[in-house]
């Protein structure tokens, strides 16, 4: 039996990525594996031109604590601690950085749900998941919504 050290949970909070990551804090249970939640946040233009400000700086950072506590409850208190788990907040191209983030850490599985938030239902897997199956440098499990 595969016994997994690192497992990488992308979450959007559509229904389909919280039945999966459902899914991957049992395995982290489990395996005692380390849980790796990740929150991507598609890149957009600045109100002032590119140029960043105090002020924006600080309301992202603000968003970005937010996101993290948003990310962490989304567990329930007595699962969450039983295992060791890590938030991931980045800025970009999903699939990107999802791949990104599983080759850094070095992932052993990738828990992701087949939607996300566009939840388009008439096509059997998401655009981000097939990106991520195609190109992961681990194994995917898909859970269906």
């Amino acid at each position: 039996m595969i016994n997994y050290q690192k497992i990488l949970c992308p979450v959007d909070y559509s229904n389909c990525s919280m039945n999966a990551l459902a899914y991957a804090a049992k395995l982290a249970i489990k395996d005692s594996a380390r849980l790796y939640l990740i929150y991507v946040k598609e890149e957009h233009a600045s109100d002032y031109g590119g140029l960043k400000f105090d002020a924006e700086l600080n309301r992202t950072a603000e968003t970005d604590a937010a996101i993290e506590q948003k990310l962490r409850s989304s567990i329930p208190e007595e699962i969450r601690c039983c295992i060791n788990i890590e938030t991931l907040i980045r800025v970009g191209i999903p699939f990107e950085e999802i791949l990104k983030a599983a080759r850094d850490l070095e992932t052993d599985l990738i828990v992701m749900g087949t939607h996300g938030r566009t939840g388009i239902s008439h096509m059997v897997i998401g655009s981000v998941t097939e990106k991520v199956i195609r190109n992961a440098p681990c194994p995917v499990l898909c859970i269906r919504g």
